[in-house]
């Protein structure tokens, strides 16, 4: 028997001998994963600090791979580069500085305006009159950006005729398969980012950073990202106050739209120094970020919430409390309501991704009772 384990053992180091000289050992620069072409030398991998939707691969001479959690990859071209001739298939190649965009995600939209990058933007699927980031406004104004349908029916020959470059989508693609298939019939490349899947609000802010990349605009996405940190930071210095907060919505046929407690809004309750009112809500696996309930289940969980938060960017908000009331009367017994203590969310929070910080920064005020005058996204229902 010593012998047979003897034996087993000196096999054991052989194999791992060789699976060291493979390159199966730990990542590292020199893995097979990394060398996605023999002419590209990876370097090093962006540290990400809320994100987990997205990497950045940094490669010799100004390379840059980014990836999606679909395992979309896009490999940015330096300026005055080439691409690999021996790159690995499927990789989608942008070559800088990035031009003609085709923007159907909107929540991004906020991100290439701080970035200051609208005019990588060729083509938008929302219309001048729905944004409410004033920067696309003027550029529709001006015709820099131009209109070309929604996710669903887009205007192939205009995106195709004008050298669309590259489709940026959300997860509303999934649902017209066909229309991925033929903008990709085309020759235009689609990605689809993964913001809203980030559980950390910071999460979705930091997607700034993998646009920032995409644009050569690294340095200024740093900056940005490092000022909501800093907001973040502030909030969450202070003690808890343990004062419980609803989030919700009154629907057109009646019932009440909540947010899972596993979502980003609860998160930011919670990092804001309160206490989402739903604690166990929803089912965490499942990407869905809300849950739509009965009155009289709302009533029974939110009753005694100390805050109310109406979310306004879906039906345009209500302005006072007997707006709010007239939408649904049972309201008026909470304990919210009596007190006084009801707010509103402004129509442009969910265009406004690069938000999140001050949103934070809102409800901690709301929670301590400081001026409203100094809120961004949140105002108080009289």
């Amino acid at each position: 028997m010593k012998g047979r384990k003897k034996v087993i053992a000196i096999c054991c180091l052989f194999l791992a001998g060789l699976l060291g000289l493979c390159g199966c050992s730990s990542p590292s620069s020199d893995s097979a994963k990394d060398r996605i072409s023999d002419e590209l030398v990876y370097e090093s991998s962006m540290e990400l600090e809320y994100a987990k939707q997205f990497s950045v691969d940094y490669y010799k001479d100004g390379y840059r791979l980014l990836a999606t959690s679909d395992g979309t990859k896009i490999l940015v071209i330096p300026e005055g580069k080439e691409a690999p001739k021996d790159l690995e298939k499927g990789i989608i190649v942008m070559q800088q500085p990035v031009q003609n965009l085709y923007l159907v995600s909107s929540s991004v939209m906020d991100i290439f305006d701080h970035l200051d990058a609208l005019d990588s933007i060729r083509f938008s699927s929302q219309k001048e009159e729905d944004w409410y980031i004033e920067g696309a406004k003027k550029a529709m104004a001006r015709g820099d950006i131009s209109y070309a349908g929604k996710y669903s029916k887009p205007d192939y020959e205009q995106i195709v005729s004008q050298k669309c470059t590259l489709a940026i989508e959300n997860m509303m693609i999934s649902h017209t398969p066909e229309v991925r298939e033929m903008l990709e019939d085309f020759g235009i490349p689609v990605m689809i980012e993964y913001s809203s899947y980030e559980k950390h609000p910071l999460g979705r802010v930091e997607w700034v950073r993998f646009f920032g990349t995409l644009l050569g605009k690294e340095k200024e996405a740093e900056k940005i990202f490092e000022k909501q940190k800093n907001i973040l930071k502030k909030v969450t210095a202070d003690e808890k106050t343990d004062k419980t907060v609803a989030f919700f919505y009154i629907t057109s046929n009646g019932l009440v739209q909540v947010r899972q407690s596993s979502d980003y809004i609860p998160k930011m309750i919670e990092l804001a120094g309160g206490k989402y009112i739903f604690e166990d809500l929803g089912d965490e696996e499942v990407a869905r970020s809300t849950v739509n309930m009965q009155i009289e289940d709302f009533y029974q969980g939110a009753k005694d919430a100390d805050y109310l938060i109406y979310n306004s960017t879906i039906d345009g908000g209500v302005s006072s409390i007997e707006e709010l009331l007239d939408k649904c009367e049972v309201l008026k017994d909470f304990k919210a309501v009596k007190n006084g203590d009801v707010w509103c969310t402004t129509n442009d929070m969910y265009q406004q991704s690069m938000s999140m910080g001050y949103l934070m920064q809102d409800i901690h005020s709301m929670l301590l009772g400081e001026n409203e005058q100094k809120m961004k996204y949140l105002f108080q229902l009289k």
